[in-house]
């Protein structure tokens, strides 16, 4: 019954509003999730946009690769701080107003990105930018829990998927753009837009009410609690590392090791989110069947195979474009897989889940910057090592997570 009815809302959530009084508390449900379901489509683009548009925001400021680093330095130090901010706000105030802000910020900050010529003005537009995805990204993962309770599992996986859309769209609008016109300016302003959609119906969808821990009781506590969450941050830090490192880095690496042109290696950032949103697409249905510990396992294990074979065969193409969709594909439910592996053993409120994302922040500020700073003196393949590492880590932290905290037999 669990099962058929995460389905039905899931299916539900894709359909158009009617324009009625939504008094139905399941019809509220579909609707507040919908909402944001596109306001992740958003998060996706700001996501997505970064990295096939690094070496062009660098040329706009006269900046080097090692300078243009610390573009992705302080968009993930932002991010950690509206993470943290954010966390505290959901659980004091309405949810659903705060994510609306957000995305109008992040919309201001896309819209001046292009046209900033100072790397100074660049870099602060950037922790804008992250401190607003940042407490945007906390807010749907939280709310959603809010919405859907212990039947979020498939819930959580169609946000994730969302998310994939956006990533996946964006570095075709950059490649289109460059094509065309040379330039980042309709890409980003076309992006700048499309955040008003969902803002506008935030604004007006009434938000989930707020939980607390005590609103729950039976999962673990006290010390074994700190110590869980401890180990499930220090996770988000290094599977964000990988992520970041290898979206941000991937388009640099592909046309400083000669095997791909410019607008060809912005088409291999789209393919990772390609098979990114194919990955989340069809981790949906496989969150219903089987246990969160299963599907990391599965995940885990292609995320190392796929960077492996671009560190065995660095100067072949069709090991680029293999190694590249295998690791989008695989690295595709890992974030939203641990948010339900916590969710069964833990208190899930704004404060804890900011917690995860202050790891994912840590972790998508200093691996990418750790690349940038060493990929003169190392070479290309300063990405790939680095990617591998921390793949290996965070599997070692998941197997002592599944050993000590085994959860419920249940698929969720």
């Amino acid at each position: 019954m669990a099962d058929q009815y995460s389905l039905n809302c899931l299916i539900s959530s894709f359909l158009p509003y009617n324009g009625t009084v939504m008094t139905n508390k399941k019809q509220q449900r579909i609707l507040t999730t919908a909402f944001y379901y596109i306001s992740f489509i958003g998060l996706g683009l700001a996501s997505g946009v970064l990295g096939p548009s690094l070496l062009r925001l660098a040329d706009n400021t006269s900046a080097t690769i090692a300078q243009a680093s610390s573009i992705l330095l302080f968009h993930a130090f932002g991010y950690m701080v509206g993470a943290v901010l954010g966390g505290r706000s959901y659980d004091r105030v309405a949810g659903n107003p705060v994510m609306s802000v957000m995305l109008v910020i992040i919309a201001a900050s896309l819209a001046f990105t292009p046209v900033t010529n100072l790397l100074w003005v660049l870099v602060a537009l950037m922790f804008v930018l992250g401190v607003s995805q940042g407490s945007l990204d906390v807010g749907g993962n939280t709310l959603l829990v809010w919405v859907h309770g212990n039947k979020v599992g498939p819930f959580m996986n169609g946000l994730h998927l969302f998310f994939g859309f956006g990533a996946f769209a964006a570095p075709i609008l950059v490649a289109q753009a460059m094509r065309i016109q040379d330039n980042l300016n309709w890409a980003y302003w076309g992006m700048a837009l499309f955040m008003l959609i969902p803002a506008a119906g935030l604004a007006l969808v009434k938000s989930p009410p707020r939980k607390s821990e005590s609103d729950e009781v039976g999962k673990t506590g006290g010390h074994s609690n700190k110590l869980l969450l401890g180990m499930i941050v220090v996770f988000y830090l290094f599977y964000v590392g990988m992520e970041v490192g290898f979206t941000g880095w991937i388009f640099t690496y592909a046309t400083t090791s000669n095997l791909l042109a410019e607008v060809s290696a912005a088409y291999a950032t789209s393919l990772f989110w390609g098979t990114f949103t194919l990955g989340r697409l069809v981790s949906i249905p496989i969150a219903m069947k089987l246990p969160s510990r299963q599907v990391l396992t599965i995940d885990l294990a292609g995320c190392f195979a796929s960077i492996l074979i671009l560190l065995i065969w660095p100067a072949s193409v069709t090991a680029l474009w293999i190694s590249i969709a295998g690791t989008g594909l695989f690295a595709a439910s890992i974030f939203p897989t641990m948010i339900t592996f916590a969710e069964n053993r833990m208190h899930l409120t704004g404060k804890t889940t900011s917690l995860f994302f202050v790891g994912a922040s840590t972790g998508g500020m200093f691996f990418p910057w750790l690349i940038g700073q060493c990929y003169a003196s190392v070479g290309p393949r300063m990405v790939p090592l680095t990617i591998i590492f921390s793949t290996a880590f965070l599997s070692l932290i998941f197997v002592i997570l599944v050993k000590k905290y085994p959860g419920k037999s249940a698929a969720h």
